[in-house]
This record gives C-alpha cells, structure tokens and sequence, in this order.
C-alpha cells in the first residue's frame, strides 16, 4: 500500500470543511479520545479521504509548536492510514483537532491516532450501503 500522504489528500475546500463541523451533523461521525477530537464525513470506497489537522492557536501560542503537533499527527496518520482503509470503507474526510494543553511525545500521539483509526474503521463496517439496503 501507498503509505504517501499526498496533496490531493489534504481537505482545503471550505465548503466541505464546513459541512464536517456543521451543527445538524447528518452523516457525521465524531469520536474523542485524548487528545484528538475527530470528525468524519460520510463512508464510501470511491476517492482516499482527505485529511484536516488542527490545533489551537488558544493553546499554543508560538508557531513552531502548532507546525510540530500537525507533523506529528500527520505523520502518525500516514503511517497507520492502512487500519482506516483496509475494509474497503472509509470517510470522505476527516478532520483531527488536537485538544491537549502540552505537547505530547510522538510515541503517544500514534497510539491514539491507531485507537481512533480502528474506531472509525468499526464505524465504517456498521454502515449499510445504499446497495444493502434495498
């Protein structure tokens, strides 16, 4: 498997960034284990899903530290993107915030990114197609 995280990987529109944190949450499955908050759009097997990381500006003030939080969370996510996409299906999109106060070593932060990818891979299993259901 492409263990890249390519451009066309990344969630830029602001159209569907929105929609993943809209208030009504139709097809919307938000998970937290600390200290990530996830959100994801609705499952398909079509296109990768394309990915968000966030952290608080409130929380950490200098750049440098939000620039080595996204690192480590993106890099955690491209090495372990195989959990998410092993059951042929998975989010459109998925945004990660990061919600811890300090900076947490790398080692930490993989261990919740595999907890929360095997949550959203069960998730995943429990939806029903549109093909399933009729």
């Amino acid at each position: 498997m492409d263990q890249r995280l390519r451009k066309t990987e990344r969630l830029k529109s602001k159209k569907a960034i929105d929609q993943l944190f809209a208030r009504d949450g139709k097809g919307i499955t938000a998970l937290f284990s600390y200290p990530l908050k996830v959100n994801a759009g609705a499952y398909t097997s079509e296109a990768l899903p394309r990915l968000l990381v966030s952290v608080s500006k409130r929380n950490f003030k200098k750049a440098v530290d939000r620039n080595l939080i996204k690192r480590r969370l993106r890099e955690a996510y491209r090495l372990n993107k195989g959990i998410l996409l092993g059951n042929g299906e998975w989010p459109t999109s998925i945004a990660f915030v990061y919600v811890a106060k300090d900076i947490l070593p790398f080692a930490d932060i993989e261990k919740k990114m595999k907890f929360v990818l095997k949550q959203l891979n069960k998730a995943g299993k429990s939806v029903s197609t549109p093909a399933e259901k009729e």
